[in-house]
């Protein structure tokens, strides 16, 4: 079992830059960048909405489960 995170996807998506995305929610480059490469141990609740709110996007546009089976 595995959690994906399809930030890149969206960002893609949405033509927006991690630059842009970390200004506009307000998260450092490099906090943003551990999330966009599925290295993040857990997110807030808060930073989601952020995120989704910047990218007009829902959460499961961004996380995404995987049965490894």
């Amino acid at each position: 079992m595995s959690i994906i995170v399809n930030l890149d996807v969206m960002m893609a998506k949405r033509k927006i830059s991690l630059n842009e995305l970390s200004e506009r929610v307000e998260l450092t480059l490099s906090n943003l960048s551990i999330l966009k490469t599925g290295k993040a141990k857990a997110i807030r609740f808060s930073t989601l909405e952020a995120i989704c709110k910047a990218m007009d996007c829902q959460p499961g546009d961004i996380l995404e489960y995987r049965n490894d089976e």
